[in-house]
């Protein structure tokens, strides 16, 4: 009841009226309580599967829509009834009215037992939100005959928006704000910084696509690889009678020209080099760092055949 009704009951206690008037109709709450059983505990969830189909949630939310606007516009002349020119408390009215069901959203979860403070609407508006808060702005300013525009003309404007808005974001799967740029503008100009907005930059990174590398890496990383192969196993072998035997730092370049060389193949074959998973030029530069250490560091296993030898060759 706190969320069909909430709209409702906030605009009764700012407007310091009975909040449990929106109670009082029997037939409202029954067929609120009717709608809310069959639609979690019919059978089958036939009530939900039925009303998830898309032409019955087109029509569904366009009466939805229908709605809002009798409510924006019936908070604002409640308001208007007691505060003639107050032209602040009629949007503020209008706007809990409309949207009023999100606003309690926090304090109707905290009745269920769940806090969620990250999802207040003050803090972070939905577009229900953003809509209805313009509507009672443009109610507000007509009521106090700022626009020269009748009432009706301007329901069905306002309407007609609501209407053709929602149902080119559910046919498009879009939640996108058709006032984005209006909104992203206003901000620079008062505050001199653009919004951020971390859901769109991790849309955008996530979307980046995947430098993939070129042949000319790929080549110049085996010479690498090959090299320090060389210079390793050329170091490892002192003596035709010395035993050579493979260094952690050879079974890792080994498994890097691997590596180079199913890379370098994949992407031959695949004609779209965002689907490689790795980076050419991070594959180098650790080829590069991997040989600079090889060659900087000395070879214990050398050293230790040089001074098992020389203790074997010494007399006793």
């Amino acid at each position: 009841m706190l969320y069909c009704f909430g709209g409702a009951i906030l605009s009764a206690l700012m407007l310091a009226e009975p909040p449990v008037a929106p109670l009082s109709n029997d037939t409202n709450v029954l067929l609120a309580s009717l709608i809310w059983y069959l639609v979690f505990y019919c059978p089958q969830d036939l009530v939900y599967r039925s009303a998830a189909l898309l032409p019955v949630r087109l029509v569904l939310s366009g009466m939805k829509e229908v709605t809002r606007t009798w409510k924006v516009l019936g908070g604002v002349a409640q308001a208007q009834k007691h505060y003639k020119e107050g032209i602040l408390v009629m949007i503020a009215a209008g706007w809990a009215k409309g949207a009023g069901g999100g606003l309690i959203s926090n304090f109707e979860q905290l009745v269920r037992g769940i806090w969620k403070p990250e999802t207040n609407e003050l803090l972070k508006m939905s577009y229900p939100t953003k809509v209805t808060l313009m509507g009672a702005v443009i109610f507000s300013l007509q009521q106090c005959q700022y626009l020269p525009i009748q009432k009706h003309h301007l329901m069905f404007i306002y309407t007609v928006f609501l209407v053709v808005n929602k149902s080119r974001m559910m046919l498009s799967g879009s939640s996108s704000w058709p006032f984005a740029p209006v909104e992203g503008a206003m901000y620079r100009v008062l505050f001199a910084e653009a919004p951020t907005d971390c859901a769109s930059a991790a849309v955008a990174k996530a979307k980046a696509p995947v430098r993939a590398p070129s042949p000319d890496t790929c080549a110049a990383a085996k010479e690498d690889v090959k090299e320090a192969l060389d210079s390793h196993n050329g170091s490892a072998v002192s003596d035709t009678d010395v035993k050579v035997s493979r260094s952690p730092k050879t079974e890792e370049l080994r498994a890097l020209d691997h590596l180079l060389c199913l890379n370098c193949t994949q992407v031959e074959k695949e004609p779209f080099p965002g689907k490689v998973q790795f980076i050419g030029s991070e594959v180098e530069e650790e080829v590069s760092e991997t040989a600079a250490n090889i060659e900087e560091e000395p070879n214990d296993d050398i050293s230790s055949s040089d001074e098992n030898k020389s203790f074997e060759d010494k007399p006793p």
